[in-house]
């Protein structure tokens, strides 16, 4: 079963010691897109064996939601305190969400 939603990866990289500048980057701009129409969650995620990568991940009622916001004219002032880290190495990802489950099933087993 296909849920609709969508979710969207975008990399970043950033010099030894900026590491406070993307958290406090990604910050700004969940506090400044929240309560937009079809943004579900974003998240910031590092990686513990490359301290200057990250991503950050934001989930989709729907493609169509997040092109809306995409071709919105608060899109780019938006996004623009991590647009100098962008890793243009790796390219945004895009990955429709085929199916979930709440916690799995150890979390399942827990409420049983």
């Amino acid at each position: 079963m296909v849920t609709g939603r969508i979710r969207v990866l975008l990399w970043y990289r950033v010099p030894p010691g900026a590491e406070a500048t993307v958290t406090s980057g990604y910050h700004a701009i969940a506090d400044t897109i929240a309560g937009t129409p079809g943004l579900l969650s974003t998240e910031l995620w590092c990686y513990p064996g490359d301290p200057g990568a990250f991503a950050v991940t934001s989930e989709w009622a729907s493609r169509e939601e997040f092109e809306r916001w995409e071709r919105s004219p608060g899109h780019r002032p938006a996004t623009a305190p991590l647009r100098a880290y962008y890793d243009p190495q790796r390219p945004v990802e895009m990955i429709e969400i085929a199916s979930a489950s709440e916690g799995g099933p150890a979390a399942r087993a827990r409420t049983a």
